[in-house]
C-alpha cells in the first residue's frame, strides 16, 4: 500500500512536471514568434534605410572626389569654396 502510494505520488509529481515545461515551452515559442516577427520588421526597415542612404553616399562621394580636383586645379578658389560650406551654409 505505501509502495502503491508513493508511486502516485511520483507518477503525480512528474505529470505535474511535464504540464509545466509544456506549458513554459508553449509561452516560450509564443514570445519567440513575436520577437521574430519584430527582428524581420527591423530588418525590413533597416534594409530600406541602407538602400535609401546609399544613393546620398554615392552622391557625397563624387563631391569629395571634385573638391579634391579642384584644389589640384585651382586651390585658392577651392579654399574659398570649403570656406562657404563649412561656415556659411550651416
Amino acid at each position: 500500500m505505501k509502495i502503491n502510494n508513493i508511486l502516485i505520488a511520483a507518477l503525480l509529481i512528474s505529470l505535474i512536471g511535464l504540464f509545466v515545461q509544456v506549458y513554459s515551452t508553449s509561452k516560450a515559442q509564443k514570445e519567440l514568434k513575436t520577437v521574430q516577427a519584430k527582428c524581420d520588421n527591423l530588418t525590413i526597415h533597416s534594409d530600406s534605410l541602407y538602400s535609401e542612404l546609399y544613393p546620398c553616399q554615392i552622391e557625397f562621394s563624387r563631391y569629395i572626389d571634385a573638391l579634391h580636383i579642384f584644389m589640384k586645379r585651382n586651390p585658392k578658389a577651392a579654399d574659398q569654396y570649403s570656406t562657404i560650406i563649412s561656415e556659411e551654409t550651416e
